[in-house]
């Protein structure tokens, strides 16, 4: 499957060639990503129910559980710049392969 490439994203000029290796990368960050979120919902369900209650060593649990959210959130950020890369770079070695010039879009800025 590596070195596949595959068509029918539509850019607006035709068709994009994705490259499967890339695919599959978007794919996994995308996994990450939602596993991270869905952890994140867990903490934020736990952080309320500890603030609801009002223990002391509930509230004070909070403070770890707020840090382990704050990374969490970190994390995601950062898969998101590295898809954010790894598309950019994909288009560029799109557009490289593209010899006729014809699928070249310009960046009105």
């Amino acid at each position: 499957m590596e070195g596949e490439t595959f068509s029918g994203l539509g850019n607006g000029n035709g068709t994009l060639q994705v490259d499967s290796k890339v695919l599959q990368t978007f794919q996994r960050n995308f996994v990450q990503v939602q596993d991270i979120l869905d952890q994140n919902r867990l903490l934020i369900k736990e952080i309320n129910q500890n603030h609801e209650s009002r223990i002391p060593d509930n509230l004070t649990r909070n403070v770890g559980l707020i840090r382990e959210l704050n990374s969490n959130i970190r994390r995601v950020v950062d898969l998101y710049a590295d898809l954010s890369h790894s598309f950019i770079k994909s288009m560029e070695v799109s557009s490289e392969g593209d010899s006729s010039g014809a699928h070249k879009r310009n960046r009105v800025g």
